[in-house]
């Protein structure tokens, strides 16, 4: 393994947190009925909007409770409750973040944690979109179990993580409970939807269980002759080869005809007045007749669990993940409060994003006098190739009066130059360990990781 400009951390975190219980003085007693969802793994479905345990702070299932450190989790019940199509939207609700941003036109599920901006997301577990300088990519929330926010540092088990926190997706899984889901939406904008989700036993034994889900969606948006859609499928099959092992292979594609758009617009027009006059809301800043937003996903990974014992516990967990776009539009650059012409240019987008992340762990739960250790030891691997490409057009021809917006320009891309042509790689490798000791109402956390990590970055063409 080769790493370029090494960097060597250590980092070091202690939390501490309790748990007691308060006795109250009643005149009269009183009946009082709490609905959650109970399940015994973090990543089973949960019933209703309560989730009880989560393994996305701690690599290990832990309860909410009893983890010290802010996690938020929005379960599937929830994300169809708000109808959400996008993980930035299942987020909405909760506390320290930051969604949407740039209004419906997020592409890439970019969300704010207590002021840090594009905190990462993962994936069962590991990385997903992360490149050496950016975040991209998006899972349809249908695929998903759960969403989780971890807020606050977490680089001890993840690596390089931003300080205001972290995403954590949970797909779908097999089941042992029978899946029969088939549904159809339709809506305002021309939404048109249909989804399913299948899941079960594939053997008499049950030692084989699949789960098979997709989406299928189209509808327009706010914006004037745009509209999104997209198709996805997940398939997955876990099979237990006796009851110590389990192994989960996971695999989703996923298709963006229409991906999202940029519709900036400037200040003048819409904050305040360009010569007395305002923007509409559905104005297009672009133009139809070039516009193309395009994203293509495949993922394939797998989950390895091995109990040797009671006491200890092997866990494996490892994706490779290609995600490809193209996008073509025309941006606003220039613009004056006396006046409604707007300055245009023509960009050209390309990106393709190869990952691929490992996880290993080994757990061990034992107890030392009267206090209670879940020790985790861990072997992390990730490494991500994004590629990149901006071609830029620009000239009177693409300037528009938008209060009289005239569609149907032609752009001549052969006149375009490289604003940039770039290759980035990064490699990212940690050994870390953990201890959550239990003791009464007391909960203490140690942990501590070694990481090296390397970045290149290569200009393809000399501007």
């Amino acid at each position: 393994m080769i790493f370029k400009n090494n960097k060597i951390m250590q980092l070091w975190v202690l939390s501490l947190a309790t748990v007691s219980t308060t006795t109250f003085a009643k005149t009269q007693e009183e009946t009082i009925l709490v609905t959650q969802g109970v399940s015994q793994e973090p990543t089973a479905p949960v019933k209703g909007m309560v989730a009880t345990k989560t393994l996305s702070a701690t690599k290990t299932s832990a309860e909410l409770v009893k983890t010290p450190q802010s996690v938020s989790v929005v379960t599937r019940d929830q994300m169809d409750a708000l109808d959400a199509t996008s993980v930035s939207q299942a987020l909405r609700y909760t506390a320290g973040a930051f969604t949407e941003y740039r209004g419906s036109s997020n592409r890439n599920d970019e969300v704010f944690v207590r002021g840090f901006s594009y905190v990462p997301k993962f994936l069962d577990g590991l990385s997903f979109g992360a490149t050496a300088s950016s975040q991209t990519g998006t899972v349809d929330p249908w695929l998903l179990e759960r969403v989780e926010l971890v807020r606050g540092p977490a680089s001890v088990l993840f690596g390089q993580v931003n300080p205001g926190g972290l995403i954590s997706m949970t797909s779908k899984r097999p089941t042992s409970e029978p899946i029969h889901k088939v549904q159809f939406s339709t809506g305002n904008r021309d939404l048109a939807e249909g989804a399913f989700d299948f899941g079960g036993s594939l053997s008499d034994d049950g030692r084989v269980l699949y789960r098979l889900n997709g989406i299928a969606r189209t509808q327009h948006n706010q914006v004037e002759d745009y509209k999104d859609s997209r198709v996805a499928i997940a398939p997955a099959i876990t099979w237990y080869p006796n009851d110590q092992t389990r192994f989960t292979l996971l695999t989703s594609y996923q298709k963006d005809p229409d991906a999202g758009y940029r519709n900036f617009l400037p200040a003048y027009g819409t904050v305040t007045s360009a010569n007395g006059k305002y923007i509409p809301l559905d104005f297009n800043v672009s133009d139809p007749d070039y516009d193309q937003s395009w994203r293509e996903q495949t993922m394939v990974g797998y989950e390895f669990e091995h109990q040797f014992n009671d006491m200890m516990t092997f866990r494996q967990n490892a994706r490779y993940a290609s995600i490809k776009q193209k996008y073509r539009y025309l941006v606003y650059f220039n613009s004056k409060p006396e006046s409604t012409l707007l300055s245009r240019r023509a960009q050209h987008e390309e990106r393709t994003t190869n990952e691929f992340g490992i996880d290993n762990q080994l757990e061990a739960q034992f107890a030392t006098a009267q206090m209670n250790h879940t020790l985790l030891g861990g072997l992390d691997y990730k490494s991500s190739n994004d590629k990149q490409l901006l071609m830029r057009g620009s000239g009177s021809q693409y300037d528009m009066d938008w209060t009289h917006p005239v569609y149907g320009v032609n752009v001549d891309e052969s006149t375009f130059s490289p604003a940039s042509h770039e290759q980035q790689n990064l490699d990212q490798m940690g050994l870390y360990l953990q201890d959550q000791m239990s003791w009464n109402n007391w909960e203490l956390l140690l942990s501590g990781r070694y990481g090296l990590d390397g970045s290149s970055h290569h200009r393809l063409h000399r501007q």
